[in-house]
């Protein structure tokens, strides 16, 4: 039958989306003929285009279906159809790729999916024990892809040919391995190799792995090249190992990451709830913070004094067959040196990686870009990214309106930078602190990888107003237009952009620290966002932070400069406050002198520095060891107690128009908490109330419906859900993230936002 039959029409379809890479094509090929129908489909740069003759019904059932019944992987984010008249097709089939604009959706790298695992663990199988298998639904992607459409010339399996078997399931349109562009087997595929530390093979394929397992029961440090860099590897049960790692790295107290062999070995370690679960083997399989149980058999140098885990599911074949080997959990940490990125290429392992790890365990499959493992909590019944990566990460937030190319350079900490498309902001993987020359590099070629991916060179950048960011001075040399963005309004705005909110709003920013446009630093802010702009209507009262940068390692300067802001001089002969008692004699004196004269001591705003401070007059906390340790500390400190008590603040004039949150009655109160021998757990929980009551006094002075929750602050669990709580019962809609981080990861989506909304400034040059 051909499309000159009577009656018959012509459908062509434009899809728009992530569309590509999971298995859309061969979705379409059966659909269509299933149904009869005539035609073909192909991947463009802009997703997938499908052109399908037939009966007028049945072209109006595949549209149904088409989007109704799509894969499982599949985002549309737009879809245009058009009926025309027929042109004769015979049969259907399925098209090369074609090029044009660049718009279509690259997918994140996704977990390996059950049908794939049960041929890894299936000894009858040709894929058994292969760490490189995958099909349509699952295996690499964003760190494989190099440009866009997504076919296999385009990515890192470039140089390996096909064996006669794989090319037979690709060319399939029936089977699932179709199109899938990094499809492999042991005979055509990467393969594996144990190196010692010289860079020597010293056994390869499935030999190589079982002795990666062997070594780590030994308590070696095996650095081992993943999907989208290298990890870090230790037996989690072996305190020897874990702290050896612990010193390679000079990470002293930050909590490792864990792998778990299955979900039962999660459930021995942690309690997790039916939502934890899913997210742990969602195919993002993001690291899951959760609550651990007493006693566990993991060593205690894996998250020391940490009432939480952060853990994990095997995501690759090579992952499950490791673990499946140990039947055990491990470690498994970013493969890098403090404030550098994770290391992609083995040669480049070797020499960064060089007295850190005893064994490689590595691979000749490329990586295009550095990947991180995303982290994640759930928070009021939701999922709560705080960094993304794997499985997220490129995936855009969609704006409300079309923003010329328009790239976000990020903040300083925890480093993101975002591009818009049209209406897409793709929001890079998490890049980190910009503290190295290796972590610039990985900036710069996040930014490149971008560009050239969606070939969109921007026409403006916008980055934060902080001059000093090596962000902004990348910006003011870019030679474009550059447009500048307060810290927290960018902070209220990214939030805004991933919950589709149009303003007004009234957006809270709260965090450690960003640059305040009247020469203090910022971080604990209101702003009333409108059409026109945001403006401040609100703000906590500032207190002096001795030291500046060295107030923030050191909570118990932080502690002083409030303490005194209080008290005055009566403070120096407060030796019962712990964070008095914290320094010397000849110390003390000199912090003294910094805050009576304001002398290398800056005023801020900061509900975190807020954290740090009450953390060190409750004796938890007078130096950090990482960044929000101390806030965390007080966080842990709860241990879930029940109480809706709440330390008193006033809420004053500050002056033009805006209020000020003033915590000097909280400070007297919670001093006499302390003097008075109450519970830390009641004590923190007093403060966290406090707080809440402030943001819900505030909002019922601005009178503004709905209520944006950003900034570090908000990672808090208890912080956050009592904010949303009390919200709600006063009336108030209230809106935190879920998809991008609401620390400084999401800065540059806000960055973004705000160019689209016209409320970036022109940069003085």
């Amino acid at each position: 039958m051909t499309g000159h039959a009577a009656g018959w029409q012509r459908l062509r379809v434009r899809i728009r989306g992530a569309v590509q890479g999971v298995g859309f094509r061969p979705f379409v090929y059966r659909l269509a003929s299933d149904l009869g129908l005539a035609g073909w489909v192909i991947n463009s740069s802009s997703g997938v285009e499908v052109e399908v003759e037939g009966l007028p019904d049945l072209l109006a059932r595949f549209l149904v279906r088409l989007e109704r019944d799509q894969p499982p992987r599949a985002v549309i984010q737009g879809l245009e159809a058009s009926y025309l008249d027929p042109l004769g097709f015979d049969g259907f089939e399925i098209r090369e790729s074609v090029g044009g604009e660049k718009t279509a959706l690259v997918l994140p790298d996704i977990a390996t999916c059950p049908d794939c695992l049960h041929e890894v663990f299936d000894p009858a199988n040709r894929r058994y024990r292969y760490p490189f298998t995958n099909c349509t639904n699952c295996g690499p992607r964003f760190s494989i892809i190099r440009a866009l459409p997504y076919d296999r010339p385009m990515t890192t399996m470039a140089g390996f040919a096909m064996c006669a078997a794989c090319r037979r399931e690709y060319e399939d349109p029936r089977d699932r391995r179709f199109h899938a562009q990094p499809n492999a087997c042991p005979a055509c595929g990467p393969h594996l190799e144990m190196w010692d530390e010289s860079g020597s093979c010293v056994a390869t394929h499935d030999v190589a792995l079982r002795a990666a397992a062997a070594h780590v029961r030994d308590g070696a440090v095996v650095a081992l090249k993943g999907l989208g860099g290298f990890q870090l590897i230790v037996d989690a049960r072996n305190e020897r190992a874990v702290q050896r790692l612990r010193r390679a790295k000079a990470r002293e107290e930050k909590p490792f990451a864990v792998m778990a062999p299955s979900m039962e070995a999660v459930r021995a370690v942690c309690a997790v709830s039916d939502l934890e679960a899913r997210l742990l083997a969602s195919p993002e399989a993001p690291i899951v913070l959760l609550r651990r149980r007493e006693k566990i058999e993991l060593a205690e140098g894996v998250a020391p004094g940490n009432p939480t885990l952060g853990v994990m599911l095997p995501y690759t074949p090579l992952h499950h067959v490791l673990l499946a080997d140990l039947s055990t959990a491990i470690v498994a940490t970013s493969g890098n040196r403090a404030d550098e990125p994770i290391c992609t290429d083995q040669r480049d392992a070797l020499e960064r990686l060089r007295g850190l790890a005893d064994v490689f365990l590595v691979h000749d499959r490329p990586i295009a870009r550095h990947v991180d493992d995303s982290v994640a909590r759930v928070m009021m019944g939701r999922e709560l990214i705080t960094r993304r990566a794997r499985g997220y990460a490129p995936m855009p937030v969609r704006l409300g309106r079309d923003v010329p190319p328009t790239l976000g350079v990020g903040a300083h900490l925890k480093n993101a930078v975002a591009l818009s498309v049209g209406r897409n902001v793709f929001v890079s993987q998490h890049i980190g602190d910009l503290e190295t020359p290796e972590a610039y590099r990985a900036f710069e070629q996040a930014i490149v990888a971008l560009e050239d991916l969606y070939e969109a060179p921007p026409v403006t950048v916008v980055c934060d107003a902080h001059p000093d960011y090596l962000s902004t001075r990348y910006a003011q040399r870019r030679g474009l237009p550059v447009r500048h963005v307060q810290h927290h309004v960018a902070h209220v705005l990214a939030c805004m952009a991933e919950n589709d909110l149009e303003p007004p709003a009234l957006g809270v920013g709260w965090d450690g620290t960003g640059y305040g446009l009247d020469g203090t630093v910022w971080g604990g802010e209101f702003f009333h966002v409108t059409t026109s702009g945001a403006e401040r209507v609100a703000t906590f009262r500032t207190f002096g932070l001795p030291g500046g940068d060295q107030a923030v390692r050191e909570p118990r300067r932080t502690a002083l400069g409030l303490l005194h802001e209080v008290m005055g001089e009566q403070v120096w002969q407060c030796a019962d406050l712990a964070p008095v008692a914290a320094f010397e004699t000849a110390e003390r004196a000199i912090i003294r002198t910094m805050l009576e004269r304001r002398v290398n001591t800056p005023r801020t705003s900061s509900v975190g520095r807020l954290f740090d401070a009450v953390a060190a007059i409750v004796g938890l906390r007078q130096h950090v060891r990482y960044e929000g340790q101390a806030a965390m500390e007080l966080e842990f400190a709860l241990d879930e107690v029940a109480t809706d008590e709440h330390y008193p603040f006033d809420l004053r004039d500050g002056g033009s128009e805006c209020w000020a949150v003033d915590w000097a009655p909280l400070v007297d109160a919670l001093v006499a908490d302390v003097r008075a021998g109450r519970p830390v757990p009641l004590v923190s929980a007093r403060f966290h109330n406090a707080l809440v009551d402030a943001l819900v006094a505030v909002a019922s002075r601005t009178g503004v419906e709905r209520v944006v929750l950003s900034g570090g602050c908000f990672q808090n669990r208890y912080l956050t859900e009592q904010s949303v709580r009390r919200l709600r019962e006063a009336g108030f809609r209230p809106y935190w993230h879920q998809r991008v981080p609401p620390n400084d990861g999401g800065i540059a989506l806000g960055q973004v936002a705000a160019v689209a909304l016209g409320f970036a400034r022109a940069a003085e040059r």
